[in-house]
């Protein structure tokens, strides 16, 4: 019997390919941080309380592994890009049905091409967190598991840390514009997002 118990993204994928569908699921699991982060990045505050990041994870996840067999990719780097693939597909559809139903009279179209643009940039600015530890493909490989890492790392933290720094570092927003969606001064958003970054370097850092 396989031992699917290790945490290794690249070594899990191997187990999957070779038939071992458990190892899928843990090959999942690794994964849901990280796909929640770049959800919240691109969902609006208003429509987080009709449309949960975690249920839009879920749903990747379910149609991941019924898909699975379509996949003919073998590095972890394209199985995390088809993911992210099949994410965008399911956050188009989220924000269809929830945006245009309650803006009927809009009549605006909701991009695909725009939205799955916007999460490859969502991807880069997490990436950017991170230091270059160069191109080779060990260091590719180790820059992965860090991505994942610093995702599970900023989902332990305080909501409010957590949500300054999706909005400063995924999204990219200046500090007024972060003040105004956390409904606080700018001088106070600052001062938290000092205290978030310490917190999670500290984290890191352990």
């Amino acid at each position: 019997m396989t031992d699917c118990s290790s945490t290794n993204p690249q070594l899990l994928l191997s187990q999957a390919l070779a038939g071992e569908r458990d190892c899928f699921g843990e090959l999942l699991s690794v994964y849901r941080n990280y796909l929640k982060l770049l959800v919240v990045a691109q969902l609006e505050r208003c429509l987080q309380q009709r449309v949960s990041p975690s249920d839009v994870v879920q749903e990747t996840f379910l149609e991941a592994n019924r898909d699975f067999d379509q996949f003919r990719g073998q590095s972890i780097g394209e199985f995390c890009a088809w993911l992210r693939m099949i994410l965008v597909n399911n956050l188009h559809r989220v924000v269809e049905q929830h945006v245009l139903t309650a803006k009927r009279t809009v009549r605006r179209e909701v991009s695909l091409e725009v939205l799955a643009s916007s999460l490859e940039q969502s991807t880069a600015r997490l990436d950017a967190i991170l230091s270059d530890p160069g191109s080779s493909p060990s260091m590719n490989y180790q820059r992965q598991e860090q991505e994942l890492d610093l995702a599970n790392q900023i989902a332990a933290l305080p909501p409010d840390y957590r949500e300054v720094i999706v909005l400063r570092h995924i999204e990219a927003l200046p500090f007024d514009e972060v003040a105004r969606r956390m409904q606080r001064k700018t001088g106070a958003t600052r001062m938290l997002w000092v205290r978030a970054i310490r917190c999670l370097r500290e984290k890191m850092n352990e």
